[in-house]
């Protein structure tokens, strides 16, 4: 999706070059600046991870990436982004759209903000059905009831209210629903959030199928470092807005160069220790 030549694919899915970006401030307070001089690259065909503490900015830059716009989103203030071959910083209205049509967002509070009064199918089928009002119901109803089953939900599910479901269950109606429209890159921030440990080879196994099935790409933010193990080509560790620390998850663990990576690593080991205690 270049500028140059609209049929042909990037070989890059995205490219953050010393990027930096922040909230703007309110009320007499200071703008705030969540990711400060970050820079990577993701190809198509790779899942990349993203870890870090609460206020390490890993939100902030999956907001960024996913071409959000509106309250509550931070403004790129340095660098560049591009997302596939459209660069994000001081984009149309028009091109933006034609981006979030091919980009799939998860925020990490997607489950606790489905529309109430619809049941899960409706909240499944809304992305497309926004687009093309008179898209076929029964060709719907499959996609649908397809999605359903990759995040392995019964189809009872499909005629309740989020309020009858679990939260595991509100999380993975809301994966379904930022799949229906078989996006080209998947911005997910917490996927596995709230979801039972036995279920959640489910979404390792749908992000695998996706990976290698066609032409796609995935950041995925998460301390869920057995979810990085299984689907990340590669991690990237986030402190303070930057980066410390890229490569594979126990590479990362057993350098432990940085604070972060020292405690994770910790916590790590005392939770096997834990899990090999007999009760």
């Amino acid at each position: 999706m270049t500028s140059t030549d609209r049929s042909a694919p990037p070989s890059s899915a995205i490219v953050v070059d010393d990027l930096t970006a922040e909230y703007p401030g309110h009320h007499g307070s200071l703008p705030y600046s969540a990711v400060n001089g970050v820079s990577f690259r993701v190809g198509m065909g790779e899942i990349v991870g993203i870890v870090g503490e609460s206020g390490s900015g890993k939100s902030t830059l999956a907001r960024v990436l996913s071409a959000q716009a509106g309250s509550g989103t931070p403004d790129i203030t340095g660098g560049g982004v591009s997302v596939l071959g459209e660069q994000l910083r001081g984009i149309r209205r028009r091109a933006r759209n034609q981006v979030q049509f091919a980009v799939a967002y998860l925020a990490q509070d997607a489950s606790d903000t489905l529309t109430p009064d619809y049941t899960a199918a409706e909240i499944i089928a809304e992305p497309v059905l926004s687009r093309d009002r008179r898209y076929n119901r029964k060709a719907l109803g499959t996609r649908v009831a397809a999605m359903l089953e990759a995040v392995q939900l019964p189809l009872a599910v499909l005629e309740k209210f989020p309020f009858e479901l679990s939260g595991g269950q509100r999380q993975r109606v809301a994966i379904a629903r930022s799949l229906i429209l078989g996006p080209q890159l998947l911005i997910a921030d917490e996927p596995t959030a709230g979801i039972d440990v036995t279920v959640r080879p489910a979404i390792v196994s749908l992000l695998e199928t996706l990976r290698t099935g066609r032409d796609f790409a995935a950041v995925v933010v998460s301390n869920d470092l057995t979810l990085h193990r299984k689907v990340s080509t590669r991690v990237l560790a986030l402190d303070r807005g930057r980066i410390v620390g890229v490569g594979d998850v126990d590479d990362l663990l057993a350098e432990g160069r940085h604070p972060f990576l020292a405690r994770l690593n910790s916590i790590e080991q005392s939770d096997a220790a834990a899990a090999d205690t007999p009760e």
